[in-house]
């Protein structure tokens, strides 16, 4: 479907509390993420939490800046904003540092990396993306200072509550990890926006929405999810070409998240609602190439159900979004 088309769907059922409509009610205009990358590790790979990393992570793409040539961040916002802006119409800008877990370093080094950006012209605010192992105090605090200033998202890596599916992926951390991290962050009044993948190996409709009844009861502020797939460079391909894994097709993929978001509250922010990637990164499955397949698929089983996010925690989940921002696309 075309992004118009995909568009005015969205905006005309308004199921979601979507992170786009949240934005320009909060800053009185579009708001598009800058990506920005800072040349970050990850404790799950050079022994500290574990090696080799997540089964379904594709290091070599992941961590391609990984160099001295890579620009600066200044350079990096600069070069987003003259791509994005025009096509987008957006005129604030989101620095979202994404590579890696974004608050592996010292603090002193996060804080310089941190503060150059929200510096750039037009940046309202920061995304932080990291593992909640990664989560010492002194980093905490610094978040919550720069929250004092600008718009802060605290995006925490889960993928999954349950345990034994953390094992099998090769998380290298546990349910009570993520927990753990969410109220020291909290006790810091940071928004926390969780990671889920749906449809992981070993997982069904009754894990999705014992995901969802997780973060609800510790009351993220936001979800971003992910469908299972398969990238050339992740450690799960072997097995997904060996037959040991399988990947959720489309419908059965929309099944799974409209289970999950019946089950979050409507005031909770959703960043994304499917995942895409570049096809010649891609394995499976051939709809992941399509950015709004996904977020259509799910938009039209809530549809189908005549649902809403939050529709099993109350009758009225729709009047709520309705007197909140409503559905454009995320």
């Amino acid at each position: 479907m075309a992004r118009g088309a995909a568009a005015k769907s969205d905006t005309r059922q308004a199921r979601i509390r979507s992170i786009s409509a949240h934005l320009i009610r909060r800053h009185g205009g579009r708001v598009q993420r800058v990506l920005v990358r800072g040349g970050f590790g990850c404790p799950n790979r050079d022994g500290r939490a574990g090696y080799g990393g997540c089964t379904f992570c594709d290091f070599t793409a992941t961590w391609a800046a990984r160099t001295d040539e890579r620009p600066g961040v200044a350079a990096q916002i600069a070069d987003g904003i003259a791509r994005i802006g025009p096509r987008s119409g957006a005129r604030r800008f989101l620095a979202y540092f994404h590579d890696g877990s974004a608050t592996d370093a010292p603090v002193a080094r996060l804080a310089a990396l941190y503060r150059e950006a929200l510096a750039q012209p037009g940046v309202v605010g920061l995304a932080v993306g990291t593992r909640p192992d990664c989560l010492p105090d002194t980093v905490l605090d610094l978040l919550a200072d720069l929250n004092r200033r600008a718009e802060l998202w605290l995006e925490i890596g889960l993928q999954s509550a349950c345990d034994a599916t953390l094992q099998r992926v090769n998380r290298g951390h546990d349910v009570r990890c993520f927990e753990d991290a969410v109220r020291r962050a909290h006790e810091r009044g940071l928004a926390i926006c969780a990671h889920v993948v749906l449809g992981l190996p070993g997982e069904d409709r009754s894990h999705a929405r014992a995901t969802a009844e997780l973060l609800t009861r510790l009351s993220v502020e936001g979800v971003k999810l992910h469908n299972f797939h398969v990238l050339t460079g992740a450690r799960c391909a072997d097995d997904f070409r060996a037959g040991r894994i399988r990947v959720p097709g489309l419908s059965e993929y929309a099944l799974l998240a409209a289970d999950f978001l019946e089950r979050i509250p409507p005031v909770v922010v959703i960043h994304r609602l499917a995942a895409s990637a570049r096809s010649e990164r891609l394995v499976a499955p051939d709809w992941t190439a399509d950015r709004w397949a996904g977020r259509q698929a799910v938009l039209d089983e809530l549809e189908h159900r005549d649902s809403w996010q939050g529709s099993t925690l109350g009758a009225d989940a729709g009047d709520v979004l309705r007197s909140l921002e409503g559905g454009e696309p995320c």
